[in-house]
């Protein structure tokens, strides 16, 4: 009987459990925390929601700063040379001569073979404005302190044009800002030959009426020409050129005498382009 009894115990709660009447809330009890859990999912929703919205203004937010910082720094070239003429007047001086005031005028042609070589031309005349003496407009007081007070000739000569064909390379380009206005620039060296002329001051040699003297007055020299300057670039068809070059030649002084000469020429010309930019 005691063993009968036991295992109807046993089994009782499992049938009971069954028919749901000795245990209800065990069979409920799941259902329950089921319907519990379904209330809980709106406030996790919200939050998943609203840091969504966070990242996505998190993410517009840097998109904005990472525009800000972005800086161009390098540029298109704005001004092209490449197979382009440039011609333009010129006007200058002779900035070494102690004796004499030489202003040139004169004209540049040249044809850029590529950005950075060009072939140039360069012609230049000097007027004669005086016939000699202290009254002279070419003369500067030193030669009429030498002439008038210490009885000394100084070696004269007035130089009365040139010409020259040489390369120009122009290795440096940049822009430079003025105001709202950028400008395009570069910086160049020349090299090239050519030819001087030059006339002999014979009141200030003290050699008027001397043949040996008058047959080397007027002369025409093999020239060498250095130099370098730089152009600023206004629109693609206008620039303007500052430029120094050293004119180097030999000169015969009545007829007897060599000497090197070296004419340091300050210029400044405006220089017009075209065919347009392609």
């Amino acid at each position: 009987m005691l063993s009968l009894t036991l295992s109807f115990a046993l089994l009782a709660p499992v049938a009971l459990a069954t028919e749901g009447e000795a245990y209800p809330s065990a069979v409920l009890s799941p259902a329950v925390a089921e319907d519990d859990g379904g209330d809980d999912d709106e406030p996790e929703d919200s939050v998943k929601a609203e840091k969504a919205a966070v990242k996505a203004g998190e993410k517009q937010v840097t998109e904005e700063k990472v525009k800000k910082k972005v800086i161009k720094t390098i540029q298109p070239k704005t001004f092209m040379k490449l197979h382009r003429y440039e011609v333009g007047p010129s006007i200058g001086f002779v900035a070494n001569d102690p004796f004499l005031n030489r202003y040139i005028i004169g004209g540049v042609f040249d044809y850029h073979v590529t950005e950075v070589f060009a072939i140039e031309a360069q012609v230049g005349y000097a007027p004669i404005l005086g016939d000699g003496g202290c009254d002279d407009p070419d003369w500067k007081p030193l030669s009429c302190q030498l002439l008038e007070k210490n009885s000394v000739s100084p070696d004269i000569s007035r130089l009365t044009g040139h010409g020259s064909l040489g390369l120009q390379f122009a290795p440096i380009y940049g822009k430079a800002a003025v105001g709202d206005k950028i400008f395009a620039f570069d910086i160049y060296g020349t090299f090239g030959l050519g030819v001087t002329n030059t006339i002999d001051d014979l009141v200030a040699l003290q050699a008027v009426g001397v043949e040996e003297a008058e047959l080397t007055e007027d002369q025409v020299h093999p020239t060498t020409t250095i130099g370098g300057g730089a152009r600023i670039a206004f629109s693609e068809l206008l620039a303007v050129r500052t430029e120094v070059k050293s004119m180097t030649y030999i000169e015969v002084v009545k007829s007897e005498t060599l000497e090197m000469k070296n004419n340091l020429v300050v210029q400044a010309n405006v220089s017009f382009f075209f065919p347009g930019m392609k």
